[in-house]
């Protein structure tokens, strides 16, 4: 039975793209197939989920590639790791289908 992938994608705007960007990857590269630079980054969690951002200069462009019914817990699960590092400034998130 396959499961149907569905994407999705935000804008957050941020002065602090790249940091966070690059903290996000950083943070993941002990657990999951993570590549990056200043300006892209992409997080392999599982074969089927998938992380992909770009650093603008003021914005944090992230866009996600997951099952359906995983995408609205991994869409939590960035928001609230890109939040935490982002604790000096308040952040929208807010999700469009791809």
């Amino acid at each position: 039975m396959s499961q149907t992938m569905t994407r999705t994608r935000c804008t957050v705007p941020t002065e602090h793209a790249s940091r966070y960007l690059q903290q996000l990857c950083k943070h993941w590269t002990h657990k999951f197939e993570v590549s990056f630079d200043p300006a892209q980054g992409r997080i392999l969690l599982t074969e089927d989920r998938e992380v992909t951002m770009t650093a603008t200069p003021t914005a944090l462009e992230v866009r996600l590639s997951a099952p359906a019914e995983a995408m609205e817990h991994l869409q939590h699960v960035v928001d609230s790791h890109i939040v935490r590092f982002a604790f000096r400034e308040e952040l929208r998130f807010d999700w469009q289908a791809a």
